[in-house]
């Protein structure tokens, strides 16, 4: 890597390159973004929790001052409409303030205290106490497919900051220019809330020179990445390569497989059709949750459902993909996927003549057949989906069995159905991250209960969600003081709670 290499993005609408060029981080920089970070981890760790949560506020806050700039550049380097990306930076700013609530709240930290027995026998209890601490500066990898909600200001960097953690962001190359933007605005909250200098940076490139560098240098402590397998599998086995291992938190996508019970599809087989062609297509089929699988039993009202959700996707317009690159992937599994012995073609979307639109697409297989390819129950990233109908309730269970790991399952079915299926939902809570019933898998609510993660190969840290409260514990670790005097104690473990935070004390929680 050297500091002549430039880059520029590329408008998907018109497969022109936009104007500004932009400087692949050489070695030596990416060297000082993790250097600094590392400087800024002793300062920042120890900030308070209310300091933490005032700069995460502030952080959105500029972020929002950006105002129709952030969303003009987005637009022309990913071609989403700007409703949608309107309706992405108030995600990205919404989830900032949410981890700010669970910051300044405190419990997070999971304080636990167990108190000294001095007059135990035969031995006595020493006084033991436990909380949750950063990791250090984590790298984090920014997503195509959400530039703002995913990339530079997400949730990624977002929870990693809550934990106490310095980031160092690659951003995505599809859209430097907005990655630039939202980096600014973490500058100007650093400054403003008297941060150390460190806690946030941004590296940009366009090879993978610049992800391999900053996974492997010795200062980073714990990788986040949004994208494909292909891509957090490369990261992963990087991390594990070094001689000190360390955490990679790689969400690569799903399939999410939908299972239509027989009882809801004679009550509601063109609701159904309506809802699953809207998933299929939405986002140009470019979310890690839309539904690519489909699954359900022969019934006198199966063929009928089929030719309703044809005709729905009949009439989808096409979309531009996020970059010349997803259309041609895209492009090439549908023809793999067509290419499949006993594999049909049932529905095509409406085909528009622009660069890198992609037009929807609905195949059929047998059971049988997808027991054979193990390449159907894949992923392909885009706007298509495989029907699959099974000749029995056990079909349909050993369709589940044989399911690898995903980000959900949705279940389709009456109270009666859900009785008669009930251990199709006992597998698939081993197989996914969410089980959703009688909904559709687009769509991830930010909350507190949230889980966007599961098994792999759809992440590589099942226990984890990268969505939700509780992606803020993938960047710490437990720490327990034995005998510590209360002078010495961090706050969340002294005698006395002046955080006000809940705490286990002696196996109970209370605030006192």
């Amino acid at each position: 890597m050297n500091n002549t290499q430039t880059f520029n993005a590329i408008n998907p609408a018109t497969n022109q390159s936009l104007d500004k060029a932009y400087p692949v981080a050489t070695e030596e920089q990416i060297d000082e973004a993790v250097q600094n970070a590392s400087d800024a981890f002793d300062v920042y760790r120890k900030k308070d929790k209310d300091s933490i949560a005032d700069f995460l506020d502030c952080s959105a806050e500029e972020i929002l001052k950006l105002g129709d700039a952030l969303l003009e550049r987005c637009h022309l380097e990913t071609a989403l409409p700007l409703a949608r990306l309107e309706g992405e930076r108030g995600r990205t700013v919404g989830q900032l303030r949410l981890f700010a609530s669970v910051v300044r709240e405190g419990s997070w930290v999971d304080a636990r205290i167990d108190t000294a027995d001095p007059e135990r026998s035969p031995l006595p209890k020493p006084d033991v106490r436990h909380m949750l601490i950063p990791l250090g500066p984590v790298a984090i990898f920014g997503a195509s497919n959400f530039p703002l909600a995913f990339s530079v200001g997400g949730g990624d960097t977002a929870s990693a900051l809550a934990a106490g953690c310095p980031v160092v962001v690659k951003g995505h190359p599809a859209h430097p220019g907005t990655s630039e933007i939202v980096a600014q605005a973490f500058l100007k909250a650093i400054k403003e809330c008297g941060m150390p200098n460190g806690t946030f940076s941004l590296v940009q490139g366009n090879t993978n020179a610049v992800g391999e560098a900053l996974v492997k240098h010795p200062g980073i402590k714990a990788v986040g990445f949004t994208g494909s397998f292909a891509g957090g599998k490369a990261l992963f086995d990087l991390a594990n390569s070094r001689p000190g291992p360390i955490p990679v938190f790689a969400e690569m996508g799903s399939t999410n497989p939908v299972f239509i019970l027989p009882g809801i599809l004679r009550e509601k087989a063109e609701a159904i059709a309506t809802g699953m062609a809207g998933s299929i297509t939405l986002g140009v089929g470019q979310f890690c949750t839309n539904p690519g699988l489909t699954i359900f039993q022969q019934s006198e009202v199966s063929e009928e459902f089929q030719n309703l959700l044809s005709n729905k996707i009949g009439e989808a317009p096409s979309g531009t993909m996020l970059t010349p690159g997803i259309k041609a992937a895209y492009d090439k599994g549908v023809v793999i996927t067509k290419s499949i012995d006993d594999v049909e073609v049932i529905a095509k979307g409406k085909q528009e003549d622009t660069p890198n639109s992609a037009q929807a697409r609905i195949f059929k297989t047998s059971i049988e057949n997808l027991g054979k390819n193990a390449a159907l129950a894949e992923e392909n990233f885009g706007p298509s989906n495989i029907l699959v109908e099974a000749q029995s309730k056990e079909q349909i269970f050993n369709v589940a069995r044989g399911l690898k790991g995903h980000l959900t399952a949705t279940v389709h079915g009456t109270d009666s159905d859900l009785a008669e299926y009930v251990e199709l939902l006992n597998i698939l809570e081993k197989k996914v991250g969410r089980v959703l019933i009688n909904g559709y898998p687009t769509g991830v609510e930010v909350c507190h209960a949230m889980v966007h993660g599961g098994p792999y190969p759809a992440t590589t840290a099942p226990q984890t969600t990268s969505v939700g409260t509780n992606a803020i514990k993938r960047f710490v670790r437990p720490v327990c003081y034995q005998n510590y005097p209360d002078l010495l104690l961090p706050s969340a473990l002294k005698g006395v709670n002046s955080l006000n935070i809940w705490r286990l004390v002696n196996g109970e929680f209370t605030k006192s």
